[in-house]
């Protein structure tokens, strides 16, 4: 891995201040923005990143609103509201020579980017949906109450430090170690050598809801830019047992689609195999599908 990150605040039009982490390949390559999914972080994706900025592309990786180094209001987590966060940000970067990237999103992230794609085509050359794009909560909760009840998340505020870390070794022995360290990311370590994580409940909670009513399937024919969808097949995948028909039935409504299958794969894909997935990306990207 590379030592050293190159990383910043940039101040949104209405305050919000964002984390960005930056991998600066060159600029002979369409430029790539990444988000990652609901509790995660931008350094989930440093592998991804770091092997993409090999390939010649510059990267910017960004921890959404909650989450990571960036600012933790209390509301704004809507799809519509972090959909719009995503838009502000890549209106910066313009001043900043990034042109129309394409966007990158997994799990939560995928239907972020996903949404984007739908209020501001003219702004991307396309999404990548990594394991998201797809979700529609209320397929598998009609109440939310009880999406609110199965999808929690862990308390895991107290946990040394050190027992996360083997948990996650042991958990995932085929990551490489840019995905433990990343996965470490998604907690703030504290002084008495445990952890916190850095979106607290209540705003998890609040990004969970906003997921539960959001229906990517109801934009997919409306959106104009390609979107290639990354889905992950596995024995520990997220509703595995309906996840073919729901990434079908994208593929067949999108104008301008792609399906790319990591099978196995684990939710996390793109920390599973980044050179893989780094690949995957490269090869769209100069091989017309993004235009």
């Amino acid at each position: 891995m590379h030592d050293e990150l190159n990383s910043r605040l940039i101040a949104l039009p209405d305050g919000l201040r964002v984390r960005v982490v930056e991998w600066d390949g060159g600029a002979s390559l369409p430029p790539l923005v990444l988000v990652h999914g609901l509790a995660s972080n931008a350094l989930l994706w440093r592998g991804a990143a770091e092997a993409l900025a090999d390939r010649g592309h510059r990267v910017i990786a960004v921890d959404q609103r909650g989450h990571g180094l960036s600012d933790k209001p209390d509301d704004g987590y809507d799809m519509a509201t972090v959909a719009s966060d995503l838009a502000a940000l890549i209106l910066v970067l313009q001043s900043n020579g990034i042109e129309r990237p394409v966007v990158a999103g997994q799990s939560w992230g995928g239907n972020v980017v996903v949404e984007l794609a739908h209020r501001q085509p003219a702004l991307i050359r396309g999404v990548i949906a990594v394991d998201g794009g797809f979700l529609e909560l209320r397929e598998h909760f009609s109440e939310w109450e009880s999406c609110a009840v199965a999808l929690q998340p862990p308390r895991l505020e107290g946990t040394p430090a050190e027992a996360m870390r083997q948990y996650l070794c042991s958990a995932h022995p085929d990551w490489p170690e840019s995905g433990i360290e990343g996965a470490m990311a998604n907690m703030e370590r504290l002084p008495d050598g445990t952890i916190r994580p850095w979106l607290r409940f209540e705003r998890h909670m609040s990004i969970l809801r906003g997921l539960w009513e959001h229906r990517p399937s109801a934009l997919y024919e409306h959106i104009a830019v390609p979107v290639m969808l990354v889905p992950a097949e596995g024995p520990r995948g997220v509703f595995a047992d309906t996840k073919r028909e729901a990434v079908e039935r994208a593929a067949r409504l999108l104008p301008h689609s792609r399906v790319e299958w990591f099978s196995p794969a684990d939710h996390d894909l793109h920390a599973q195999f980044p050179e893989r997935f780094a690949g995957v990306v490269h090869e769209a990207t100069i091989d017309g599908f993004f235009t």
